[in-house]
């Protein structure tokens, strides 16, 4: 995984990683397929002294059906699933906080919910502009409580931002394979390259 992306897993996950897709059991083998062949084109056109600028759109069945195939998410990550919508997207994920944190300790009282396994919504706002991805993380849920931002911040500090400097609740990096512009749409992602 591209360091700096976690975050922006809930947009671009789907252009941000490489690897072979294989569908599993239960996943329609022709979506399996199309993501597959739209990869491997954005990740040729990206080597080329001049890409073709003609849009790419990963639909959000395509989207999840990738991260479904097996491709390997951050730790403690075990699960997730996209919701796109102008301009928003909403990562419904399964988190095993323990794995997450190992290593880490923190005698924190506020940092004490972030333990066990446990179903987090974060709905972020997010675009890619200029070569560069921006995202803004407008709310996190666990188990369907809303967690203020300040212990958010405190956790990102604490957990995310020594594995992946540039995680933040707003963050900013350079997308990969010369992708300039990326636009969340209803039920879709669609990217350019330059």
């Amino acid at each position: 995984m591209k360091s700096g992306k976690i975050l922006f897993l809930a947009i671009t996950s789907v252009i941000a990683f490489t690897s072979n897709l294989q569908p599993t059991s239960g996943q329609n083998p022709a979506v399996a397929v199309s993501i597959k062949q739209k990869l491997q084109h954005v990740e040729s056109n990206g080597k080329l002294a001049q890409p073709d600028p003609s849009p790419t759109t990963f639909t959000e069945q395509e989207i999840n059906t990738y991260l479904a195939s097996g491709v390997e998410l951050p730790t403690g990550l075990q699960s997730v699933r996209f919701q796109e919508q102008p301009g928003i997207a909403t990562a419904n994920t399964r988190v095993d906080f323990d794995r997450l944190k190992a290593e880490t300790n923190s005698s924190n009282p506020l940092l004490s919910i972030f333990t066990g396994i446990h179903d987090i919504v974060v709905v972020a706002h997010g675009h890619g502009a200029g070569g560069k991805g921006f995202v803004q993380v407008d709310s996190v849920s666990l188990d369907g409580v809303q967690i203020p931002r300040f212990v958010l911040q405190l956790f990102v500090d604490k957990y995310l931002r020594p594995k992946y400097p540039q995680v933040g609740l707003d963050s900013q990096f350079a997308l990969p394979d010369r992708i300039d512009t990326a636009v969340v749409g209803t039920n879709k992602l669609t990217i350019t390259q330059k």
